[in-house]
C-alpha cells in the first residue's frame, strides 16, 4: 500500500515536471503506430523480468543446492567488513532517505522511463534499453545461478534496514530477488542503463534526475548493507561491457 502511494505520487509529479507539453498534441492514430513500434522491445524486457522471476522463485534454490557452497566468505576476506562497518553507523535520517531510494525511487524509474520512452516516442532510447537488458542479464544469469554470493546484512546477521522503516517489506522484496543473488549487482547496472538511455533524450532534467538516482543506487546498496563493494564494481563493469558491445551493434545495424 506505501509503495503504491508512493509511485502515485512520484508519477503525479514525473507527468507534470518530466513529460514535455507537447506530448499530448499527437492524435490517436499517431499513439497507436507509436506503441505498435516500442511494443517489440517491451515485449522483449517483459521476457527478461519473467526469465529473472523464474530465476529468483524457482532456479535458484535447484541450483544453490546443487553447487552446495557459498562464495561470500571469498568476498568477505577481499573487503574485510567495509560495508558491515556502515551498518554499524547507521542514522536514521540516512536509513530513510536512503530506503526511498532503494524500494522507492528507483522501482519509480524503471517503468516511468519505459512509459516516458512509449509517449515521447523515443524509439533509439527504447531500443538501447532492451537491447542492453538482455545483454545485462544473459551475462549476471549465470552468476546469479551458479556463483552464490549472499547481501551482507544477511552474512552478517545484521537487522534489515528495509524492515526497519517498512515493516514486513521484505517479504515483497524476496519475491523479486533472493538473498544470494548480489554478485553482480543488478541494481547498479540497471541505474547506469537508464543514465545511458535517458541521455539519448534531450530532456536535461530527466537526465539530471537519472544520475542523481544512479548515484545514490550506489550509495545506498552499501550504506544499507546489501551489497559487497565488489558486486557494485561489478555492476559497473558489466554495464559498461554491455554498452561497448551495444553501441557497436546498433553502429552496425
Amino acid at each position: 500500500m506505501i509503495l503504491a502511494l508512493l509511485n502515485l505520487i512520484l508519477f503525479g509529479i514525473g507527468l507534470v515536471v518530466l513529460i514535455p507539453k507537447n506530448t499530448w498534441k499527437k492524435s490517436l492514430d499517431e499513439y497507436k503506430q507509436i506503441f505498435s513500434y516500442h511494443s517489440v522491445y517491451l515485449v522483449l524486457i517483459i521476457v527478461v523480468v519473467l526469465i529473472h522471476l523464474l530465476e529468483v522463485n524457482i532456479l535458484d534454490t535447484i541450483t544453490t543446492n546443487i553447487i552446495g557452497y557459498n562464495f561470500t566468505p571469498n568476498f568477505q576476506l577481499i573487503e574485510d567488513g567495509i560495508v558491515h562497518w556502515f551498518s554499524q553507523h547507521w542514522t536514521s535520517s540516512l536509513v530513510y532517505f536512503f530506503v526511498f531510494i532503494y524500494i522507492g525511487l528507483y522501482p519509480f524509474m524503471l517503468w516511468f522511463t519505459l512509459l516516458y520512452f512509449i509517449i515521447v516516442d523515443e524509439k533509439k532510447a527504447m531500443k538501447t534499453f532492451a537491447y542492453s537488458m538482455i545483454g545485462i542479464y544473459a551475462i549476471a544469469l549465470p552468476f546469479y545461478l551458479f556463483f552464490p554470493i549472499t547481501n551482507v546484512y544477511n552474512h552478517y546477521g545484521t537487522p534489515s534496514a528495509l524492515n526497519m522503516v517498512i515493516p514486513t517489506i521484505e517479504q515483497f522484496f524476496y519475491t523479486t530477488t533472493t538473498n544470494n543473488n548480489c554478485f553482480p549487482s543488478l541494481h547498479v547496472a540497471v541505474a547506469l542503463l537508464l543514465v545511458k538511455t535517458v541521455s539519448l533524450t534531450n530532456n536535461k532534467r530527466f537526465i539530471y534526475l537519472t544520475y542523481f538516482c544512479a548515484i545514490c543506487v550506489i550509495c545506498s546498496v552499501i550504506y544499507l548493507a546489501i551489497h559487497w563493494i565488489t558486486d557494485v564494481i561489478g555492476g559497473i563493469l558489466l554495464t559498461v561491457g554491455v554498452f561497448y558491445v551495444i553501441n557497436h551493434f546498433m553502429k552496425e545495424t
